[in-house]
């Protein structure tokens, strides 16, 4: 297998300098500037809609995202909920050039509390033993459902958002993550953002109302926000009333996360792509070195990728240069998975 060489403008600062990815012969790869891969960092591999709303896929469409992801010069996804049999057992293997997966494994919540075909329901007598089963299976995160509406049997929404379980089986799940080496991802809608991060929960998904003070406290031991802003405000015409009063009201607190030291990770949802969500962020707030950071080299840092052996090396390289416009990200020039080039 080639070594592959890309000697340029390094993003997201644009320092000049020479990267090697492979343990071969050395080969020069096309594209003037470089990533080290791109990162989805809230990803639903195996989630798909009907006409009766979202439910939960096989492994072929799994597979099939992953192939869509590599191609794209996504290299690292982290998958934040699904079919757990499909995502942990493909978080457990590394195959030539497909992207690495880090999974949550199963959707945490209640009955009546998430859509009905996503989910095996979770009492909260039951919360513990059903995270220590998804670690015990190999997941690298917990994906805590934390609030939502409830919902009748078809998924219609019968009463407003409000918390999803009680606040001390919130600490004991987080604490049992923890003490087995694994974080816990929450999805979060309403102000219960605040007692999550105060209760010491890990990254905080969407996060539409999160407020100064919690990103100040988020910051402070490292925690990190995926705003998933195509899905959370919308692109274009699909930005209603209520997503334009999300945007403005993220557009105060992002800057401020960052500064705070609050890890700032893109992610697509079901809804969106890394191109559009990076422009999303500068839209909200972030810088474009901050917004591709988040997409890639800030990413790989939170998750633990940021220091690898040469052929394990993942670089995306472009023609253009995306800092002038993140639309470049849909065209990469060359894509190389852990020293495997795809593209």
């Amino acid at each position: 297998m080639p070594t592959w060489i890309f000697d340029g403008p390094l993003l997201p600062g644009g320092e000049h300098g020479s990267v090697a990815a492979g343990s071969g012969p050395l080969e020069r790869l096309p594209g003037a500037f470089a990533l080290p891969g791109l990162v989805d960092a809230h990803c639903h591999l195996t989630v798909a809609a009907d006409e009766a709303g979202p439910y939960l896929a096989d492994a072929a469409l799994a597979a099939q995202r992953l192939r869509e992801c590599a191609d794209a010069g996504v290299t690292v996804v982290r998958d934040v909920g699904g079919r757990s049999s499909i995502t942990l057992t493909l978080a457990g293997e590394l195959v030539d050039g497909r992207p690495r997966l880090l999974a949550a494994g199963r959707f945490l919540a209640p009955a009546g509390r998430y859509f009905p075909r996503m989910h095996e329901p979770v009492a909260t007598e039951r919360l513990l033993a059903a995270a220590e089963a998804e670690l015990d299976r190999g997941a690298a995160w917990l994906k805590l459902i934390a609030d939502f509406p409830t919902l009748d049997a078809d998924g219609r929404p019968q009463a407003p958002v409000s918390p999803t379980y009680p606040a001390d089986a919130v600490e004991a799940v987080i604490a049992l993550a923890h003490r087995r080496g694994a974080r816990v991802a929450a999805h979060a809608t309403s102000e219960l953002a605040a007692d999550l991060v105060h209760l010491g929960v890990d990254s905080v998904e969407h996060g539409t109302r999160l407020a100064f003070e919690d990103v100040q406290q988020l910051g402070q031991r490292g925690g990190a926000w995926t705003p998933t802003l195509c899905a959370s405000v919308g692109v274009g015409p699909d930005r209603d009333d209520s997503g334009a009063r999300r945007s403005a009201a993220i557009r105060e607190v992002l800057p401020t996360a960052v500064d705070a030291g609050v890890t700032v990770l893109a992610g697509t949802d079901v809804v969106g792509s890394l191109p559009a969500e990076v422009a999303l962020l500068v839209e909200h707030g972030l810088s474009v070195e901050q917004a591709l950071a988040a997409a890639s080299t800030a990413a790989r840092s939170y998750l633990g990728l940021a220091d690898e052996p040469t052929e394990s090396t993942d670089l995306v390289t472009y023609d253009a240069d995306p800092r002038e416009d993140p639309a470049v990200l849909r065209s990469p020039a060359a894509v190389v998975i852990r020293g495997t080039r795809v593209r």
